[in-house]
């Protein structure tokens, strides 16, 4: 493998010097399978754009770090928030630009994942190493919301690319969310670690907010293991798409594997609320949080349509003493499945079923231990036009401020079930139909 040092290109590796051209150039000039080096120092850099066949290698002692200066970060079009709309460029970015034309495209842009028709703009990609990607989101965060030309960059973006690894690196302080993957395939994360509301010491990140630690948009055959992950909002968000546009683009996310992670802060694992394009087939296994507001969330609203179905949380663990954040439109608890997300009260009176309905079914909470201060132990709410369905909880001990509410759910099935209320009721049912 040849192997491109960016310093043999004049990157300044005192952080006095913007270096962006230099690495730029090393990655330019990569041949394929050949590997870009980031040696210990640190550099400081605007945009920087990745290609096909090639590692990008980051030493121990390496830092990246955004510029702070939004010039550095020309804009492109992006997905953001589950619809296409011009953003900043992220620190670390492939697939971005070239794709924009297939995005723009009318009709279903994509085959399913049995019968895949996509032809990826970014191959064979892979960022390694134990050196740091650094935002600088408090800065940039700022500059970019007063100036207002796009939606705020990410700390990692790729976009319509297949057999992607990343391994070993630190991202921290996005302006918005530290790792976004976009309509990409075959991804492998492992012993990443991401710190979005706190850096390594415990320091506040002062003036961020929506900060999701991972977020895969419209992926297929992922999987994130080993993982410490801090966030400011979602640790990891799993998302499709949103309203007519996410429907029309017909992208689902599905085989997602997330296993052995640890979550300190954030919202942990969740599923939507963009998730129009539908979201099945996730699995999260064998996790620890500790002061996320939740061990997982699958989230919708009237409006999105899609379905999302077959998840599965196992073995999984949250103590949270945080009580920053309560039950409220955006946060329901330890557990919670909410068809009614971002509203502020539940309307009990049903809607017609159109295209725009949501449907939540195959959903399963096993093995799970849940003591929170924040919310809910679990929250179940469906709509009255579309309950949920199948919803399973197994061996699970949950513990909340308030108890387990469940609304407009058919099929609940509860099997070894414990939940202890600190305040009123422990149980509240509300037009569900349980089957055990």
């Amino acid at each position: 493998m040849q192997k491109l040092n960016i310093l043999d290109f004049g990157a300044d590796k005192s952080g006095e010097r913007l270096s962006t051209a230099a690495i730029q150039s090393a990655i330019d000039a990569c041949p394929t399978g050949g590997c870009v080096v980031v040696p210990e120092g640190i550099f400081v850099s605007g945009a920087i754009f990745l290609k096909s066949h090639m590692t990008f290698h980051l030493e121990k002692g390496a830092v990246i770090r955004g510029s702070g200066h939004t010039a550095h970060f020309p804009i492109h079009t992006y997905r953001w928030e589950g619809r296409e709309t011009l953003c900043y460029s992220s620190l670390l970015n492939a697939g971005i630009g070239v794709t924009d034309k297939a995005f723009a495209q009318e009709g279903p842009m994509r085959g399913t994942a049995e019968s895949d028709s996509t032809i990826y703009e970014i191959n064979d990609l892979i960022i390694e190493g134990e050196g740091v990607l650094d935002a600088n989101g408090v800065t940039l965060f700022r500059k970019e919301m007063d100036e207002k030309k796009g939606a705020r960059g990410r700390g990692v973006c790729i976009r319509n690319a297949s057999d992607v690894s990343i391994s070993g690196v630190t991202i921290r302080q996005s302006p918005a969310w530290c790792l976004h993957l976009i309509n990409c395939r075959n991804v492998k994360i492992d012993n990443v670690k991401i710190h979005t509301k706190y850096d390594e010491e415990g320091n506040r990140y002062q003036g961020i907010f929506n900060g999701d630690g991972i977020d895969c948009d419209s992926c297929r055959e992922v999987t994130i293991t080993n993982s410490l992950i801090e966030s400011q909002d979602d640790c990891i968000a799993i998302k499709s798409g949103r309203d007519a546009e996410g429907r029309k683009a017909a992208m689902a996310s599905e085989n997602i594997h997330i296993s052995d992670c640890r979550f300190e802060s954030g919202f942990g694992v969740a599923i939507g609320s963009e998730m129009s394009g539908g979201v099945r087939n996730v699995t999260v296994r064998h996790c620890v949080f500790r002061n996320t507001f939740s061990i997982g969330s699958v989230k919708t609203c009237r409006g999105r349509g899609g379905v999302i179905e077959n998840i599965l949380f196992e073995d999984v663990e949250l103590l949270n003493q945080d009580s920053e954040h309560k039950d409220c439109k955006w946060f329901r608890g330890g557990i919670y499945v909410d068809s009614y997300y971002s509203n502020e009260e539940i309307s009990k009176e049903p809607m017609p079923v159109t295209e725009e309905t949501p449907l939540i079914q195959n959903i399963t909470f096993r093995n799970a231990k849940v003591d929170t201060c924040g919310g809910n132990a679990i929250y179940i709410s469906g709509l009255p036009e579309m309950y949920c369905k199948n919803i399973v909880l197994e061996n699970v001990t949950a513990v909340g401020t308030y108890g387990m509410k469940a609304f407009f759910t058919h099929g609940l099935k509860m099997k070894n079930v414990v939940v202890t209320a600190r305040e009123g009721e422990a149980y509240q049912f509300e037009e569900t139909l349980r089957v055990e």
